[in-house]
């Protein structure tokens, strides 16, 4: 079985990614071969910066790695060291219809929070479908969220087959509920381009500030409140035990502890569940050739299976 998951070098990793795709995509490489690639075609729709996307891009893979993914395990690698990608989001392309391409969540969100339309934000959908297929993946873990774009490319991998035989395998999704809900300082879904993130390797005393700075309603300290409503408690119950959790939420239930107590808890809780991955980061930037060769190792790997799916592909389209 192989699996393959991918992030965007956007910005700096937030605990949304962490619990939302990072985490679930790390425990799959125990299930099969695991590829992991670093989306940096796709920041382009987005990102200007040519220095800020080489550095995010590092920062990404140093992040993964320091997070647990192993790289003997799982093929670790950019985007842009497999060229047969874009080859393939071409082809797939020519049978792609306007209509289901206008239909994606994706492309209207983004529009409607100002960015500007373009060809390549229009046709993301591709690219991602090719992300996928290129390397015969069986499983792609998504959030919720994102699950139109993986029956996207079902959709898009049907049509080729109909139009020129079985070339493409169908991937299954693989969603799990941490994604659906990790809220950020705010109460909305954490995101960069909401700018109410949580960095899990942010210095310790912007951390601390970013946490004492979740919002909160104004229920005073004695009265009860509502742990289903509360964005520290629902943060705290992703790092927490299952008993630390049910202490918690009586404690709100119960009254008599102030929002900035509970906001404390909280941030003592993510500083020592992100220690041992702190430890492990500094270990990686010690080497200063450990990235590059973890990168080349698992771009090689990538452009092993990706060859033998565009020669297939190639032979089945008349190229």
């Amino acid at each position: 079985m192989r699996i393959l998951s991918g992030i965007q070098p956007s910005g700096v990793l937030h605990i949304g990614n962490y619990f939302g795709m990072m985490r679930p995509a790390i425990a799959l490489q125990a299930e099969g071969e695991a590829f992991y690639f670093i989306a940096d075609y796709h920041a382009l729709t987005s990102l200007r910066d040519p220095k800020a996307l080489r550095e995010n891009s590092r920062r990404v893979a140093l992040d993964f790695l320091a997070c647990g993914l192993d790289p003997e395990r799982g093929a670790l690698f950019m985007q842009s060291d497999v060229p047969q990608v874009t080859e393939l989001a071409w082809i797939l392309s020519t049978v792609a219809p306007m209509g289901l391409l206008e239909r994606s969540h994706s492309y209207k969100d983004k529009l409607a929070r100002g960015v500007p339309a373009s060809a390549g934000l229009f046709n993301y959908p591709v690219l991602m479908a090719a992300d996928v297929l290129i390397y015969d993946s069986d499983i792609v873990p998504v959030g919720k969220d994102q699950k139109q774009h993986l029956e996207m490319t079902r959709d898009l991998a049907g049509k080729m087959n109909e139009a020129f035989g079985e070339i493409f395998k169908l991937p299954e999704p693989r969603i799990h509920a941490a994604t659906e809900v990790v809220p950020g300082i705010d109460g909305q879904k954490m995101s960069k381009s909401y700018g109410n993130t949580i960095d899990i390797f942010g210095d310790e005393k912007e951390t601390r500030r970013r946490v004492m700075s979740i919002v909160t309603d104004s229920t005073p300290m004695e009265a009860p409140k509502d742990p289903s409503t509360s964005t520290i408690f629902q943060l705290y119950s992703l790092f927490a035990s299952k008993n630390e959790t049910e202490e918690m939420r009586e404690r709100f239930q119960k009254g008599g502890t102030g929002y900035g107590d509970f906001k404390k808890e909280f941030f003592e809780k993510l500083w020592e569940f992100f220690a041992p991955m702190r430890k492990r980061r500094g270990e990686i930037l010690a080497d200063k050739s450990y990235i590059d060769n973890v990168l080349a190792h698992g771009a090689k790997r990538a452009n092993a299976v990706a060859d033998q799916v565009m020669k297939r592909v190639r032979s089945a389209v008349g190229l």
